[in-house]
């Protein structure tokens, strides 16, 4: 027996699906990012009975996306298309929702005949050190200024130590920008430099999955240097790093300071996720493995990792010849 209501608008399809989705216990972010998705989606598709879209709409759909769109940015100078990243991510979104259309609601499903918009890999681009002294000397001091009265001078940046101890954090563990910004005091460990991501959406993490990562000792000298100025340094249950008006530092909080931290360093293309490239190629040029890297960056399969793997290449064949079994024992 067919359980689908006839002529059932795509609109409230849509809304049987993501109360689907939100009882399947997905994140919240999740959830948005399929509404945002699907919600565009109807804009672009008008009134239709979900029964009767075809591949050949949801194809009108991508190309659109792909050459006409027009993203809202804050920044009003940047005119860029969506990338095909982008795309494939709409896809998904999709490919969910018909997938689930299909078992719940008896219909076909067109997706099956509309193949995912391919895509490229970007290149990984680390920090260099140089460019990351640079971002660290840049927390110290705002923009020089100029007047008419006085000499140029600098004033010390009120968030210094903060803006610190954040950009070690990230450099030192591979954080994500939603895991860093959810940690409280309570979960560092000063004395061994542990750091507990916390399991379910209040951790911050992909997948709700939480994990141990560790800071060096350089790190939490300067995380110790921030805390010991907060009144609330040793309250466990406090954010550990905050942003305006005392709440807890947001992920877009997060992204604009490191891009003007960035910008005011002469350092190109400076955002957090970058800091977790730069962990990760590090960690595997100073004699780290594969398995331990995937369990401190909080991948669930080896994929990304040796992604990092082939970047670090050159220095896995210079290690290969320092520490060659056979050569070393002289067989």
């Amino acid at each position: 027996m067919n359980r689908r209501p006839p002529g059932l608008e795509t609109v409230k399809a849509v809304q049987g699906f993501l109360q689907f989705k939100a009882a399947e216990g997905l994140s919240a972010r999740t959830i948005e990012s399929y509404a945002h998705d699907l919600h565009q989606w109807l804009d672009f598709l008008g009134e239709r009975d979900v029964g009767k879209i075809t591949a050949v709409d949801i194809r009108q759909y991508l190309v659109y996306l792909l050459t006409e769109y027009e993203p809202r940015r804050l920044n009003t100078q940047n005119k860029k298309k969506l990338s095909p990243k982008t795309v494939r991510n709409v896809w998904v979104t999709l490919a969910a929702f018909f997938h689930w259309a299909s078992d719940e609601l008896e219909i076909p499903n067109p997706i099956k005949k509309v193949p995912a918009p391919k895509t490229q890999t970007p290149p990984v681009e680390p920090f260099t050190r140089e460019e990351v002294e640079a971002i660290l000397k840049a927390c110290d001091y705002c923009k020089e200024a100029n007047t008419n009265y006085r000499h140029k001078f600098s004033m010390r940046r009120v968030t210094g130590f903060r803006d610190k101890a954040i950009v070690m954090m990230l450099m030192d563990t591979g954080l994500r920008a939603s895991e860093l910004c959810a940690l409280r005091i309570g979960d560092i460990e000063m004395q061994t430099g542990k750091v507990t991501i916390r399991h379910g959406e209040a951790g911050g993490a992909k997948g709700k999955k939480g994990r141990l990562v560790y800071l060096g000792k350089t790190s939490r000298k300067t995380l110790w240097r921030y805390l010991v100025d907060r009144k609330d340094g040793e309250d466990p249950e406090a954010p550990l790093f905050l942003g305006r008006f005392t709440r807890p530092l947001t992920r877009d909080g997060l992204r604009q300071l490191i891009g003007s931290l960035g910008e005011k360093a002469g350092v190109k293309k400076a955002h957090p996720h970058r800091f977790r490239h730069t962990f990760a190629i590090t960690y595997l040029r100073s004699g780290g493995d594969l398995f331990s890297l995937q369990r401190l960056l909080g991948h669930s399969n080896l994929e990304m990792v040796q992604h990092y793997a082939r970047m670090a290449d050159i220095d896995v064949e210079n290690a290969h010849r320092r520490a060659s079994p056979a050569d070393n024992w002289r067989l």
